[in-house]
């Protein structure tokens, strides 16, 4: 695969690397997933600004994902003792406290690459998004600059979404869709049923 050219509906790039789970360091593979859905966040370091309000908003909300046969897995270039050290200092102070889901370490940098998320004058990975679906494919991905941080709900909400599409292959989300609301068929006659009703 040519550099840069990893995009949606390609499988995603597996990889094997130290994370630290529940304050343990355990090694974890991405195809180990296979199965479930899988949020894949990379942010650029441990003990900044930013990064924290994302990582513990994904891990406050982890039970509706796990609810949706979901994984949320975050990655940076920091080492698997940078992490347990910001996990273990508590939030009041700028740290992370427990963590519901993986942290996963990426030194060298391979990761980030495969990702096409690192920043190479920086050294550091931008905030990218991935949800992977079960069968291991890519189906959204997203990525920010450094200064600002992303949406849990917004990231939830597009899960949702592919789920729906996925189990409903006949119908396809509008923008803004939210589950329980209408559909469409990606028809051109069928689908002026739902522009008639909006």
């Amino acid at each position: 695969m040519t550099e840069g050219a990893l995009r949606v509906g390609q499988l995603a790039p597996d990889f094997e690397a130290t994370a630290v789970v529940d304050q343990e360091f355990q090694t974890i593979k991405l195809s180990n997933y296979r199965g479930k859905y899988v949020v894949l966040f990379f942010y650029p370091l441990d003990f900044t600004f930013v990064c924290p309000t994302e990582i513990t908003a994904f891990s406050d909300r982890y039970a509706d994902f796990s609810a949706l046969n979901t994984e949320i897995l975050g990655v940076s270039v920091d080492s698997q003792f940078s992490h347990l050290a910001w996990i273990q200092t508590s939030r009041k102070e700028g740290g992370l406290g427990d963590l519901a889901y993986p942290l996963v370490a990426d030194l060298k940098k391979e990761i980030s690459t495969a990702y096409n998320v690192l920043d190479p004058a920086e050294g550091i990975a931008l905030r990218g998004l991935f949800i992977i679906d079960k069968e291991g494919v890519i189906q959204h991905a997203t990525i920010n600059n450094l200064a600002f941080g992303r949406s849990v709900d917004e990231t939830l909400r597009v899960l949702q979404a592919i789920q729906y599409v996925q189990s409903h292959p006949d119908e396809v989300c509008p923008a803004n869709w939210q589950p329980g609301a209408a559909t469409m068929n990606p028809d051109p006659v069928k689908s002026k049923e739902f522009f008639a009703a909006v």
